[in-house]
């Protein structure tokens, strides 16, 4: 069996935060179009209550109170100090947490369809345990990476057919096997990983303008109020990361839920071309979750491990 044939998931949107607001001196005049519901490619019916749902309010709600800021202060100062406090509350009141998490991201030009996945993760030490509820390619397929363990590999296994026939296997986080299909490594995942990166992005590249920026309180992410940032850079210069994105911040669990960065259209005119979004649903957090909870012999899992 050729290795790719493998699909081993890597990191659910690490480093999306990070990207979200490198601003610049002017704000957004546009009316924003509905951006959490379901995208092309995910079966309607086939994931019941999985596929995100809603969108955002019409207008630049903020327009007005952003150009004020930004005359006064580079409008990157206030979002770091909401970041740093972010950072702040979820290393100290955020041990652990569990969510769906709907992916979706374009390798080598090709957008992939959706995948769906049960997740839980720790913060100290970093641990996360993936399960897999779709497509049928990856369904049933199991992931464990816990920091410090089993020499520093991610342990997986797929879920039926001839590939699950070879068993559990363990990887380096970055090989190619393990990033084959994904953007990033499991090691940058979560929001606490996020957050961080978030900061350190922000700091740098608050030298660059030529950025528009808006904010919407009362978007809605599959029926949690959250409030949505969004930037758009409308000339691609080498400094720039994505052509637009938005991340969406839970009000009531102040975390990340939902991250969305498109690439400048190929055309004069064109839509823009989404390159990835992840979406975190039904955020449970500090579960107590104890190591068990993220070791292969679990009996509730599937490695075949004993």
């Amino acid at each position: 069996m050729a290795p790719r044939a493998w699909k081993i998931l890597g990191s659910i949107g690490a480093g999306c935060i990070a990207l979200v607001v490198m601003c610049g001196p002017r704000s957004l005049h546009v009316q924003a179009q509905g951006t959490a519901a379901a995208q092309p490619g995910a079966q309607p019916g086939q994931f019941p209550g999985l596929v995100p749902q809603g969108g955002l309010p019409q207008g630049n709600v903020n327009a007005g109170d952003a150009a004020a800021a930004a005359a006064a202060v580079h409008p990157l100062v206030p979002a770091l100090e909401i970041a740093r406090k972010g950072l702040a509350g979820i290393q100290t009141k955020v041990t652990d947490y569990s969510c769906t998490v709907v992916k979706r991201e374009r390798i080598d030009r090709d957008l992939k369809d959706h995948e769906y996945m049960f997740a839980k993760i720790r913060q100290r030490p970093f641990s996360v345990y993936l399960s897999f509820l779709g497509p049928d390619a990856v369904k049933g397929q199991e992931v464990i990476y816990v920091d410090g363990q089993n020499d520093g590999n991610m342990l997986a296994h797929a879920g039926s057919g001839v590939r699950a026939m070879i068993g559990t296997v363990s990887l380096k986080p970055e090989s190619m096997l393990a990033m084959a299909g994904n953007r990033y490594p499991i090691t940058e995942l979560g929001i606490e990983n996020l957050t961080k990166r978030l900061i350190e992005v922000a700091e740098h590249d608050k030298q660059f303008g030529e950025c528009e920026v808006n904010f919407y309180p009362n978007a809605k992410v599959n029926g949690r109020v959250c409030t949505c940032i969004e930037v758009k850079h409308p000339v691609p210069r080498r400094n720039f990361r994505f052509h637009q994105a938005r991340v969406f911040i839970d009000d009531e669990l102040t975390i990340p839920v939902r991250y969305e960065a498109y690439d400048w259209p190929q055309e004069q005119g064109g839509q823009p071309l989404l390159m990835e979004e992840y979406t975190y649903m039904n955020v449970k957090l500090n579960n107590g979750f104890t190591d068990d909870d993220f070791n292969p012999r679990n009996p509730s899992y599937k490695f075949g491990m004993k």
